[in-house]
């Protein structure tokens, strides 16, 4: 979730007020369209508590999930301004998270935490024209890139060199500069987590009207230079809860090893504290 941080704050703290009055959200049934690009059909679906699991989701490689709400964040990172974090994302072992300031930051920030547990963290300073939004962290397989997006409708993926993992930045932390930008051939809005299903395959989790996943197509692997990434449409996450109101689409996890997507949704007015992560299998393959 990316909304500013004064609302962001405002609402969760009110959610989490209300948890033990709260219901679960009811878990629906959904079927992702056969004929879709890709090809997903839904498998089934759990829940995780929002507050530690609302913001996102990634798979360790023991097929256990790693989950990211603003109750994960580090009372360190909080204090020094950090009071977002995004979609987060594993490689390698390698942990990568997202994270973003309040509504007048000048730079975002992606830790990444090694498979030692050691931490470092890359401040990259907000270009012209950049937006201040960390919704996500999306490695590619080889470790060499990282892909983040912002808010509102945009046409573009920024990317990144992979902090630590890719050798031209700092080994222990610092300064991270821009690569060349993923440019998408129709606009998206509120892209909230994207996960890389191959080398030059995204699916990504819109929070838009219609609660999009969608599919960004590379024409190569990401080497760090501009790449136009070409945009469907997959299918619409379920929006199932016995509360009534605006559901949000987050997190996006693809678990390579099971061959699963995961995507979640938190439910309206006081059934937020609750996030449904449902599951697709390929249609084929």
């Amino acid at each position: 979730m990316t909304a500013p941080a004064s609302a962001r704050t405002t609402r969760r703290r009110a959610a989490t007020a209300l948890i033990a009055a709260t219901a679960l959200a009811a878990v629906g049934a959904s079927t992702a369209h056969a004929d879709s690009p890709g090809g997903w059909r839904a498998t089934g679906s759990t829940t995780v508590n929002s507050l530690t699991g609302g913001e996102g989701i990634a798979s360790r490689a023991d097929g256990s999930l790693l989950t990211r709400g603003l109750g994960s964040i580090p009372l360190g990172l909080r204090i020094a301004g950090w009071n977002h974090v995004g979609d987060p994302d594993i490689v390698n072992g390698y942990v990568y998270d997202a994270y973003q300031g309040g509504d007048s930051a000048t730079s975002k920030m992606f830790e990444v935490t090694t498979p030692s547990g050691q931490t470092y963290d890359y401040t990259h300073p907000l270009d012209a024209g950049e937006l201040l939004n960390n919704s996500f962290a999306a490695v590619s397989p080889d470790a060499q890139w990282l892909v983040e997006g912002e808010w509102g409708t945009v046409g573009r993926l920024q990317v990144f060199p992979a902090p630590l993992t890719n050798a031209s930045t700092p080994a222990t932390g610092g300064t991270l500069p821009q690569a060349g930008q993923i440019t998408l051939d129709r606009q998206v809005t509120d892209v909230q987590g994207c996960d890389f299903v191959s080398a030059t395959r995204l699916v990504c989790a819109s929070d838009d009207a219609a609660k999009d996943v969608i599919q960004v197509d590379l024409p190569h692997a990401l080497d760090g230079t501009a790449v136009t990434g070409q945009v469907s449409t997959l299918f619409q996450v379920p929006q199932s809860s016995i509360c009534s109101g605006s559901f949000e689409t987050e997190g996006v996890d693809y678990d390579v090893n099971a061959s699963t997507l995961r995507v979640e949704i938190v439910s309206p007015g006081v059934c937020e504290v609750a996030t449904t992560v449902y599951s697709y299998r390929p249609t084929t393959g």
